[in-house]
């Protein structure tokens, strides 16, 4: 297999329309069997539920959030690391995230539709939705703007709106340039995603500086986004969730998550789209330094989370600490740390981190963690509140599980028509780490001297 600097202009196109163009039959297998599972895993369990109400999650008091709101954290964290990580690259020009990005920007904006799908699970009565809209009516019933709730809606709303856009803005050149290497109805789509895209100068300065624009307003958007949705808790007076380390708990979380994500979604273009002369060791080199450092992080704020629950003095906060690192959930808090703690570790080596398979496993294995301690946040808090007369045991129900598992679906049947839509990877940006192809000199005109 070629190294990329080994490329040409041409076999960048060549890869990148064939992987849009050329279906074969596994393609249509996988896309099939993602639907099923969504149909049968989520949908259906969804209206079962509709029907015979939220108790079927096994939703009772004093247990009222569940893995419903355990799940709409965990993809909202996912999300993050995709266009946050490609607007800090992009800034410093690293040359690394030109390949990778594309695809990276795909799985924040898939995760946040499953994330809102799960909103309207949650719901009792998600056909009352606009309710919670602020318009005029005449019942005079107004959201409660002082609410985190509301402030998730308006931050996530703009978070999808900005992350968009930006992905949408990015692929202008490359839909252009699939545009001129099709035909018949794919010719027509990319024809209107284009935009009438022509490469000129002027088109190109105001890409960049649209480019450039877009990815400072996201940063600081992506890491509010995060922080607001800690104060769903935080805001709260329950034992082992009134914590001030919460925003930056949960947006280093959101990070680290994201970044497993990346891994996992990189070693599938790689493995399955034929793009390993563009997704490289370094890739995989760079982002397990990025997950070794992450860890570190989040394993500090972790021990800080437990010094101050510990250091207050306060019996609830020592019940609760007791609770969640000896109780009943505590395999699932050992397990947390054995994944996201401990695993990590391991890309000190850069033979690890260059190794394909063992990352994969790795990011796997820390969004299982991460997908843990947001459990573990939902679980031991509500169940285990100030009178021991109103505690209970939550166990997610068969119903809920089913969603969960069908949310996976969810994100890879949309994920696997991102891939047969946009150009997975920047055609233009990995031109741009490319040394300029060489013109053979022209020969002069016979009877004239060279």
């Amino acid at each position: 297999m070629p190294e990329a600097k080994e490329l040409q202009y041409a076999d960048i196109h060549r890869d990148v329309v064939r992987s849009i163009v050329e279906t074969g039959p596994k393609y249509y297998i996988t896309l099939g069997t993602a639907i099923f599972v969504t149909l049968l895993c989520f949908f259906f369990p969804w209206f079962y539920q509709l029907y015979y109400g939220i108790g079927a999650a096994g939703l009772n008091h004093p247990q009222v959030w569940g893995t419903y709101l355990a799940s709409f954290i965990f993809w909202i964290g996912l999300s993050h690391s995709g266009t946050l990580l490609s607007c800090v690259l992009h800034l410093t020009n690293s040359s690394w995230r030109k390949a990778m990005y594309r695809s990276a920007e795909a799985m924040t904006l898939f995760s946040l539709v499953v994330a809102f799908t799960f909103v309207m699970v949650h719901l009792g009565r998600p056909w009352f939705i606009h309710w919670s809209l602020p318009y005029p009516n005449q019942m005079e019933m107004w959201p409660n703007f002082r609410s985190p709730l509301l402030f998730d809606v308006m931050a996530i709303t703009t978070y999808l709106t900005g992350s968009a856009i930006f992905i949408y803005m990015g692929s202008i050149p490359d839909f252009a340039a699939v545009r001129d290497r099709t035909i018949g109805w794919r010719n027509t789509m990319y024809t209107l995603l284009s935009l009438g895209w022509r490469g000129t100068d002027r088109e190109w300065h105001r890409l960049h500086w649209a480019y450039t624009f877009l990815a400072v307003l996201i940063i600081p958007l992506a890491v509010s986004v995060h922080s607001i949705v800690s104060w769903d808790f935080a805001l709260s007076i329950v034992p082992a969730l009134h914590q001030t380390i919460f925003a930056p708990y949960f947006v280093v979380g959101a990070i680290y998550s994201g970044t497993a994500g990346i891994v996992t979604v990189m070693f599938i273009l790689r493995k399955y789209m034929d793009f390993g002369q563009y997704i490289t060791k370094v890739h995989f080199d760079n982002l397990g330094k990025l997950l070794l450092v992450l860890s570190l992080i989040w394993t500090y704020i972790n021990m800080v989370e437990l010094f101050t629950g510990w250091y207050s003095g306060a019996s609830t906060e020592h019940e609760a600490l007791q609770y969640k690192l000896f109780g009943y959930y505590a395999p699932l808090y050992w397990e947390m740390i054995l994944f996201c703690a401990v695993a990590p570790l391991l890309c000190i080596s850069k033979r690890f981190r260059t190794s394909f398979v063992p990352m994969l496993i790795l990011s796997i294995a820390v969004n299982i963690g991460m997908y843990t301690e947001r459990f573990l946040i939902v679980g031991t808090s509500l169940s285990r509140q100030y009178l021991p007369d109103a505690w209970g045991l939550y166990v997610p129900s068969l119903v809920e599980l089913s969603i969960i598992l069908g949310s996976f679906a969810l994100f890879s049947t949309f994920f696997l028509i991102f891939v047969k839509i946009f150009p997975s990877v920047s055609m233009y940006e990995v031109k741009e780490t490319m040394s300029t192809p060489k013109t053979e000199p022209e020969a002069p005109p016979e009877g004239n001297p060279a």
